[in-house]
């Protein structure tokens, strides 16, 4: 379907894109690796991965969805929740069901939904038109085999010259000599290059340390700073009701929340997928916010989970 090529087309812009009801398609960064036994090179890449607790709309998808195809946001969303229901119906009938240069899904028991990545393309755009490749690897013993069999083939042998007379002792000892003169003398003179080198290296040093405590910047029109009216919650026990790709849903979550009398709710700040994250309550004991979690569930949302981390 289209949506496989819009979801995909998001991934080379963004770590997380949201299927609203299903769940979230995640990107992170993955280095270069040399595969020690093939010898096989494989570049940098955005390693994909899906969580399916992230299923509450950010508009993201809608909105590229409604621009792609010039209709209106409403039309968007029910485009999104129709595609939603045909992953479900045919999950349920045990299909393996594939989203296009994605991956590909399966329930298994106890209605455990199971994904596996797609590798025909790699969204980091820095990585363009690098492919993997396997170099051979190098083998130094070969040369030395041949080294080896030459010298079997043409021996090299020393024999000492007939000694006629000792007058080339006198000569040698002439150039020795001579060789340790003009020696002395490179050694002054080497002593002599260096030394000047040094000097000169300490005042460029100098004149640049001037040149940067001169130095000014002035910004005719800086940008205003950013602040987060953020509460800090106590403990490490959070009951969350969904996280957000845009501030302003988020603060809406959290006011929907504490008009239904969860007095607690909270914005927690960002989490590390870039999303801002919207609690019921944080709790110290682990026994209460288990609790928590399973009236909330009972009496309002469902897809409601426990994150336990210091914020």
């Amino acid at each position: 379907m289209q949506l496989d090529q819009y979801i995909s087309d998001l991934l080379y812009r963004y770590e997380c894109v949201i299927l609203p009801g299903f769940g979230a398609f995640l990107t992170q960064y993955q280095s270069a690796i040399v595969h020690e036994s093939t010898q096989a090179f494989y570049p940098p890449k955005k390693k994909l991965s899906f969580n399916a607790q992230l299923i509450d709309t950010d508009g993201l998808l809608a909105n590229y969805i409604a621009k792609k195809d010039m209709i209106p946001h409403e039309e968007a969303n029910i485009k999104i929740a129709s595609y939603v229901r045909f992953l479900y119906d045919g999950l349920h009938k045990g299909s393996i069901l594939e989203i296009k240069n994605i991956g590909t899904f399966r329930l298994e028991e106890e209605n455990s939904l199971q994904f596996e990545p797609s590798y025909r393309l790699n969204y980091l755009t820095s990585s363009f038109g690098l492919s993997s490749y396997t170099s051979p690897q190098i083998t130094r013993e070969v040369y030395k085999e041949e080294v080896q069999k030459l010298e079997e083939k043409a021996p090299i042998a020393f024999t000492p010259e007939r000694r006629t007379s000792n007058g080339w002792m006198k000569y040698a000892a002439i150039a020795v000599i001579g060789l340790g003169l003009t020696g002395a003398g490179s050694f002054n003179y080497l002593k002599n290059v260096e030394a000047h080198n040094y000097a000169a290296k300490e005042e460029a040093n100098i004149q640049l340390e001037e040149k940067i405590q001169q130095a000014t910047f002035a910004f005719e029109n800086p940008l205003p700073a950013i602040t987060l009216d953020i509460m800090q919650p106590k403990g490490n026990y959070h009951v969350v009701a969904g996280a957000f790709r845009v501030k302003e849903n988020a603060e809406k979550r959290t006011l929907q929340l504490k008009e239904k009398g969860y007095t607690k709710a909270r914005l927690v700040g960002v989490n590390k997928y870039g999303l801002f994250q919207v609690v019921y309550g944080s709790y110290v004991n682990s026994q209460e916010a288990l609790s928590i979690l399973r009236q909330v569930r009972k009496e309002d949302n469902k897809t409601a989970w426990l994150d336990v981390r210091s914020l």
